[in-house]
C-alpha cells in the first residue's frame, strides 16, 4: 500500500512554507510516527511524522523547496500488516528481514538504523536475536572491515586557502526577523533611556532561599522571574507602556502578556508568558524554561509566539554590557537586562564594590512620553533594589 505525505495545515497566517530538512532518504526504512521532515514556517518548524511504517518512496520537494498547505511532498510504501498479500517486492522483504522471532524493541532498532538482520550474530536462546546483539552491531559499525593495506607514504597536505566564501540561504524566520526589525527602525519614533540597578538583594535571595526554591518547585530560582514581576508591577503604574498604536487609536491592554527573547539555532524569537500578573515567581521559571527549551528544539506553536504587550531581553546572559534593543511591532517598548558586573559605586560617601547591572528601555515616542518612560525604569529599578515591595504591592 502506498501513502501519499503531505504538508500539514499551516497556521491562518502563514501563505506557504519550506521544505527544511528531510531526515529521510528514499529507500530507508521507517517507524510509524518517526519524524520525515522539517518544514519551516516563518514562525515555526513543523515536524511530519510517518503515519505508519514502512520504506519511503520518491521524494517529490526537495530542501530549500516552497510548499502549500496540503501539498503532496513524498510516497511512503507501506509495510504490509500480517498475512496480508502485497506486490510491493522492497516492503516484503524490509518485512521479512526483520523476522518473526524478533523482539519489538530488536524490531525497533532494526528498522531505526536499516540493519540487515543477516548480519547479525544471534547470542540468545536458540540463535535468537537480542537487543544486545544489534546495539554491540552498532557500535562495532554497520561496514565491513576494511583490508589491510600497504603503508604508503605521507603526501604533504595542501594549504588551506586563506580566502574562501561560502553562500547560505537566509531561513524563512532570519527573513521575518530582518523584516521586522526593519518595520520596527522604519515606521516607529525609537527612543532608548537607561538606568542602572544593584542586584546585591536580588543575589542575596536567590543565594538564601535557592536551594529551598528549587527542592520546593523543582526549579532554580533565576534572574528572570523578578525581572517578569517587576515588569508587570510597573505596567500597572505605566499604562501608556503597556499600549500599542492601532492606526490613530492608542489600544491600552488591561492584561500583562509579556514575551520573553529566546535564541534559538534557527533565530531569536519572542514566545509569551500570558496573565503575568497572576503568575507566581515559580511558576513564571516553570513557563520561561519550558517556552526556552520548545525554542531550541523548534517546538514552538504559533500560539505561543503570538501577542505580548511587552518584551524583555536579557543579552546579559552572553556578556552584553550595555545595548540598544529594538522594539518588537506593534508593542510600545521592549526592556533590555544586561551582565551583572562588579563596580565600584558611591554610597553613603563611602566607595563600595557592588554587583550592578544597567538596564535599557527602547520605547515608541509616539505613545510613550520621557516621564512615562523615565518613571518606568525608576520604579523597576525600586523594586528589584527592594524585591520585599513585589511581596508588599508598594
Amino acid at each position: 500500500m502506498t501513502i501519499e505525505i503531505k504538508v500539514p495545515d499551516l497556521p491562518e497566517s502563514v501563505a506557504d512554507a519550506t521544505i527544511a530538512t528531510w531526515h529521510k532518504r528514499p529507500g530507508d526504512l521507517v517507524a510509524r510516527d518517526e519524524v520525515l521532515v522539517d518544514i519551516e514556517t516563518d514562525k515555526v518548524v513543523l515536524e511530519v511524522p510517518a503515519p505508519e511504517a514502512g520504506i519511503l518512496g520518491d521524494i517529490l520537494q526537495a530542501e530549500g523547496a516552497t510548499v502549500l498547505s496540503r501539498q503532496l511532498i513524498a510516497m511512503l510504501k507501506a509495510a504490509p500488516v500480517a498475512g496480508e498479500e502485497t506486490k510491493d517486492k522492497p516492503v516484503e522483504a524490509a518485512a521479512d528481514a526483520a523476522g518473526d522471532d524478533l523482539s519489538p524493541s530488536v524490531r525497533r532498532l532494526v528498522a531505526e538504523h536499516a540493519i540487515d538482520v543477516a548480519k547479525l550474530n544471534g547470542t540468545g536462546k536458540g540463535g535468537r536475536i537480542t537487543k544486545e546483539d544489534v546495539e554491540a552491531f552498532l557500535k562495532v559499525g554497520n561496514k565491513p572491515a576494511a583490508a589491510p593495506v600497504a603503508a604508503a607514504p605521507v603526501a604533504a597536505v595542501a594549504p588551506l586557502a586563506a580566502r574562501t566564501e561560502k553562500r547560505v540561504p537566509m531561513t524563512r524566520l532570519r527573513k521575518r526577523i530582518a523584516e521586522r526589525l526593519l518595520e520596527a527602525k522604519n515606521t516607529t519614533a525609537m527612543l532608548t533611556t537607561f538606568n542602572e540597578i544593584n542586584m546585591a538583594p536580588i543575589m542575596k535571595l536567590r543565594k538564601q532561599y535557592g536551594e529551598i526554591f528549587e527542592k520546593k518547585h523543582g526549579v532554580k530560582l533565576g534572574f528572570m522571574s523578578f525581572y517578569v514581576k517587576a515588569v508587570v508591577e510597573s505596567l500597572k503604574r505605566y499604562p501608556e507602556v503597556n499600549a500599542a498604536l492601532d492606526g490613530d487609536d492608542v489600544v491600552y491592554h488591561n492584561y500583562f502578556d509579556v514575551s520573553i527573547a529566546v535564541s534559538t539555532p534557527r533565530g531569536l524569537v519572542t514566545p509569551v508568558l500570558r496573565d503575568c500578573d497572576s503568575m507566581s515567581l515559580a511558576d513564571i521559571e516553570k513557563a520561561i524554561k519550558e517556552l526556552a527549551g520548545k525554542g531550541r528544539d523548534g517546538k514552538l506553536t504559533v500560539d505561543e509566539l503570538t501577542g505580548g504587550n511587552f518584551t524583555i531581553t536579557n543579552g546579559g546572559v552572553f556578556g552584553s554590557l550595555m545595548s540598544t534593543p529594538i522594539i518588537n511591532p506593534p508593542q510600545s517598548a521592549i526592556l533590555g537586562m544586561h551582565k551583572i558586573q562588579d563596580r565600584p559605586m558611591a554610597v553613603n560617601g563611602q566607595v563600595e564594590i557592588l554587583p550592578m547591572m544597567y538596564l535599557a528601555l527602547s520605547y515608541d515616542h509616539r505613545i510613550v512620553d520621557g516621564r512615562e518612560s523615565v518613571g518606568f525604569l525608576v520604579s523597576i529599578k525600586e523594586l528589584l533594589e527592594d524585591p520585599t515591595r513585589l511581596l508588599l504591592d508598594v
